[in-house]
């Protein structure tokens, strides 16, 4: 998947905007009241000028004090019935571009929940948190300021030219001679604008996945010196962040004076022109009155702003296309694990397993070849082997992490496929090789999907993964937040937090992969002996390369390459002096070289 796949600026508006179609649709009513609020107040006030001109006029008509007072309430009236109008069409439509923000922000999330464990192996997590928080917010500004200035533009244009015709054609064609010009250039920055803003985000994505991986393994980058050559490549990704930031700005640079340039040269020549009528000399159209020009003036100056702010509502428009394209690339990716159970699939799982000629490639790497396990109901299951042997895929293929060939993996005697996801990963209590704790509580991590569960479930949970006595040596006990990914817990009582976590969830099929490699080997007892009654009720599966914690599992399996190649129990499997024969001889000899 191409993360930074650019797209072409020259796709139809409509066709750039329909991922938002459904969100507007949801708040038509409320966005054609904004609308009707901005068309009624320039309505009204494209009577200003003209209100203007006529008190203007009247003061060389022998006016009285009594008009002119009339004349100045009006235009009060007038500024106070606009500004109302303005209040309601900014509060109503602004408000609705961060209620469409919020929509969108939790459907994106959303649809990273949905995600499988494939797609978080092809994107950076800092890409995924670019398009959430700058991307969104780009799509934001176009949904809200933009489109509201662009209908603004659109409601004001109309009504001042149509006012400026009556009052002089002339004027009002010369006014309008830059027009097509304006266009063009418009369109010119548009397409470069769109270009370069893409690329701005894609290195800005790039930025944030170097902060967040830093952030991350910071304790790692201190044990081997890497803090100066870390900087040295930050300082590239932010030097080409802020080049291409540069690029983009040049183009605006030479946009927003390009527009200005070509409006100023159009009101000069208005203005010197419509002296000249004034006067009784008109070049084009008739002679008008100084009221006349004053109010056609207003109305030049009232298509000002909107001209000027055509360029940088361009800049919005081309920044939120570019950046709702990129967060469409995740709102349309589809999972590679969907939920299509049976129309019969139970609702609780009792626990057998069983993989038939079970083949499984990765990337079109083979990683499980022809294998063939069954695993009873309340028995446990332990897989020895190599690193990259295939131990942890072939539990991931339980829970459907992974998707595995249809009718390879089964539970209770069904292929998992046709079992409801949530029934069958509710039945799954999974501790895996890297503990990943939340930056709250012990308790909230310990309760993780169990929600419901007491204070005395948590705490015997603890006991069983013998870190109730580590607990209670903390000043705030199970209250204590153990800081983003359990930073403040060492290895060993991060691995029993997991385990008791795992434990209070009361599976069916009980995972502990590797779960015990940080603790030492009296702690691994202690844990193994108080499990013992915790998996003699559920089916259990341990991957470990301890023979000590394996040797009492009812069946023991060695995986190399990928295929099974030695099971039995622990004394089988020592009698056929094998892999699992040398794993033990050598765990021997480091016991006995420890004790000496």
């Amino acid at each position: 998947m191409d993360q930074h796949q650019a797209t072409s600026p020259s796709t139809p508006l409509r066709e750039q905007l329909r991922p938002l179609f459904p969100y507007l649709r949801r708040y038509r009513r409320g966005i054609l009241i904004g609308m009707a609020c901005l068309v009624t107040g320039n309505v009204i006030w494209m009577t200003f000028p003209l209100v203007l001109g006529r008190a203007i006029d009247s003061l060389t008509s022998g006016t009285t004090t009594a008009q002119l007072l009339l004349f100045a309430a009006a235009l009060v009236i007038i500024a106070l019935i606009k500004g109302v109008f303005l209040y309601l069409q900014r509060w109503i439509l602004i408000s609705i571009s961060r209620d469409i923000e919020f929509d969108l922000r939790n459907d994106l999330f959303q649809r990273l929940e949905m995600q499988s464990a494939r797609f978080y192996s092809t994107w950076r997590v800092g890409d995924l948190m670019s398009r959430s928080t700058n991307d969104m917010n780009a799509v934001r500004m176009m949904v809200g300021p933009a489109a509201m200035y662009t209908a603004n533009s659109l409601a004001v244009f109309p009504l001042a030219i149509a006012a400026m015709l009556y009052l002089d054609w002339g004027l009002t064609l010369m006014l309008l001679l830059p027009v097509p010009l304006v266009s063009l250039v418009v369109k010119r920055f548009g397409r470069l604008i769109h270009e370069r803003f893409e690329r701005i985000q894609a290195k800005m994505s790039d930025l944030t996945a170097r902060i967040q991986e830093n952030i991350a393994g910071v304790r790692l980058l201190r044990a081997f010196t890497q803090e100066k050559a870390e900087l040295r490549s930050f300082g590239r990704l932010n030097q080409e962040y802020i080049e291409a930031n540069r690029r983009l700005i040049r183009i605006q640079g030479m946009f927003f004076p390009a527009i200005e340039t070509l409006v100023t040269v159009s009101f000069l020549a208005v203005l010197w022109l419509g002296g000249l009528a004034v006067l009784g000399q008109p070049v084009l159209g008739r002679p008008i009155s100084l009221g006349d020009f004053v109010a056609f003036m207003q109305y030049m100056f009232l298509l000002t702003w909107p001209m000027i702010a055509l360029g940088w509502v361009v800049n919005i428009f081309e920044r939120g296309t570019a950046s709702l394209k990129r967060l469409n690339q995740l709102l349309a990716a589809q999972p590679d694990v969907v939920d299509r159970p049976a129309p019969d699939a139970p609702t609780e799982i009792r626990g057998e397993i069983e993989f038939r000629h079970l083949n499984f490639s990765y990337n079109g790497v083979p990683v499980l070849r022809d294998i063939n396990l069954h695993i009873p109901i309340g028995t446990t299951l332990a897989i020895v082997g190599p690193t990259g042997s295939g131990k942890s895929t072939l539990i991931q293929l339980i829970g459907r992490l992974y998707d595995a060939p249809e009718g390879t993996v089964l539970v209770d005697g069904r292929p998992t496929e046709q079992h409801r996801l949530a029934t069958l990963r509710r039945s799954i209590g999974y501790v895996p090789q890297e503990t990943f704790l939340f930056s709250e509580t012990l308790r909230e991590n310990i309760a993780l999907g169990t929600p419901q569960a007491t204070d005395q479930e948590v705490e015997e949970a603890a006991e069983i993964a013998d870190l109730a006595g580590d607990i209670e040596g903390f000043p705030r006990k199970y209250a204590t937040r153990v800081g983003e990914r359990g930073i403040t817990l060492s290895g060993g009582q991060k691995q029993r937090t997991a385990i008791a976590r795992a434990v209070l969830r009361n599976p069916r099929i009980l995972v502990l992969d590797d779960a015990l490699s940080s603790v030492d080997t009296h702690t691994e007892e202690k844990i193994l002996r108080r499990l013992t009654t915790v998996m003699r009720e559920r089916t259990s599966i341990i991957i470990s390369h301890r023979v000590s914690t394996v040797r009492h599992a009812d069946q023991i399996v060695v995986l190399q390459d990928g295929s099974i190649v030695e099971r039995g129990t622990h004394e089988e499997l020592l009698a056929r002096g094998g892999y699992y024969y040398d794993l033990y001889q050598k765990q021997l000899l480091e016991e006995e070289l420890e004790r000496t």
